[in-house]
């Protein structure tokens, strides 16, 4: 029994702080380094309208998920959608500025453990059952 609760405790510390990272990430996105996404994407080629709409979608669907997550419900979809989107940031960025697979704080390898994260919470959730899901 405590070792149920312990590890119910694990995963949901594990489902939180995915939360955190998404609602953290988009906010971060618009309110708190806006100027490193917009120079990335112009720097990249994209016209000014282009960047804009990129920056705010992008942190829009990342705080979605966040909330997404919180909410706890249908979350082996919400699991396999966390995988897409990390996916598709991870080749878009490869594209847009690959030197970021070296860069001291690994903005893009930090992705393949988040990943990873999402994976195993995917592989234990349980959305169909009487059971809570994680």
């Amino acid at each position: 029994m405590i070792k149920q609760m312990k590890d119910h405790t694990l995963l949901t510390l594990a489902r939180y702080s995915l939360a955190l990272l998404w609602v953290f990430t988009g906010l971060t996105s618009i309110f708190f380094d806006y100027q490193t996404g917009y120079e990335l994407l112009i720097n990249f080629g994209f016209n000014e309208a282009i960047t804009r709409a990129l920056i705010y979608s992008g942190a829009i669907l990342d705080i979605g998920l966040g909330l997404w997550i919180l909410s706890n419900k249908k979350m082996k979809l919400c699991y396999v959608i966390q995988i897409l989107i990390i996916a598709s940031y991870t080749i878009l960025l490869t594209i847009i500025e690959p030197s970021y697979w070296l860069h001291p704080f690994g903005p893009v390898s930090k992705n393949l453990p988040i990943i990873m994260l999402i994976f195993i919470l995917h592989s234990i959730s349980d959305d169909y059952s009487g059971r809570k899901a994680l």
